[in-house]
């Protein structure tokens, strides 16, 4: 049950996490040139024309992010709330929570200033979120410790922020990649061991996922383009993305106790 007292707690996280990264850019900013450019400015940084002197130079594309920060945090406000009665460790719950909003705020950096190192956060907070996603699977999949899998993924995560520093190139490909194999394990191998677990959320959110990247394609290829209008189809990306977490939030919520009557 998702009460409106959530809502409005994660809607005043959201409006701190704005106020509070819009401080941080101001004291790094505006002059986003002093930094080495993020690597899709050689090609395209998405549809969004940058706003050039301005502190936030795709305004769309930014803060439309945020809706992961608040996915991110209304996860967390439930995982941690009274009423959490999942099978589900409700930390790890949580901290799947936190990787959306690292996610959001990656993101926001990115299309705040194009820079390299906006860049580095904003996929970082992709490998957070995927990576989560494929120990999670693991670990139910092959019964690990949290021991095991705590140590499964740091070492996950410290292979791909390597790979990202050495070869930004192959970010989303790497991306992809980790994300269908999280696919693959929840779906063909831990979702049997999942009591009473909900699947429809897990595959709507797939269904959803899918139809955000088809949106980032024509935005990214420019078939459907209005450079400076507000309405993007990477700021549906990101929204739509956000959905999707919170709909895999839901399924590993939906898991029964296992002490639960069948």
């Amino acid at each position: 049950m998702i009460t409106a007292r959530d809502v409005v707690t994660s809607l005043g996280v959201t409006v701190l996490a704005v106020l509070a990264t819009t401080l941080v850019l101001t004291g790094l900013g505006p002059d986003w040139s002093a930094y080495a450019p993020a690597t899709c400015t050689a090609t395209r940084c998405f549809c969004e024309f940058p706003r050039i002197g301005s502190l936030i130079l795709q305004p769309a594309d930014s803060f439309s992010s945020y809706g992961y920060v608040f996915a991110g945090t209304l996860m967390i406000v439930l995982a941690r709330g009274d009423h959490w009665r999942s099978g589900f460790d409700r930390n790890a719950a949580a901290f799947f929570g936190i990787t959306a909003i690292i996610v959001g705020l990656g993101s926001v950096l990115l299309h705040a200033t194009l820079s390299l190192w906006g860049q580095f956060f904003d996929v970082t907070g992709m490998y957070f979120t995927g990576g989560f996603m494929l120990v999670c699977a693991l670990t139910r999949w092959r019964r690990l410790s949290d021991k095991q899998a705590i140590t499964l993924y740091a070492a996950l995560l410290a292979v791909l922020l390597a790979l990202l520093y050495l070869v930004p190139e192959v970010r989303r490909w790497l991306f992809a990649a980790v994300l269908i194999a999280a696919i693959i394990a929840e779906m063909g191998f831990a979702r049997r061991l999942r009591a009473g677990v909900k699947t429809r959320f897990y595959v709507t959110g797939i269904a959803t996922k899918a139809l955000a990247f088809t949106i980032w394609n024509l935005d990214q290829r420019g078939i459907v383009c209005a450079p400076h209008s507000l309405l993007q189809g990477h700021a549906a990306w990101h929204l739509l993305g956000a959905t999707a977490l919170f709909l895999t939030f839901l399924y590993y919520r939906s898991e029964r106790p296992a002490s639960a009557p069948g």
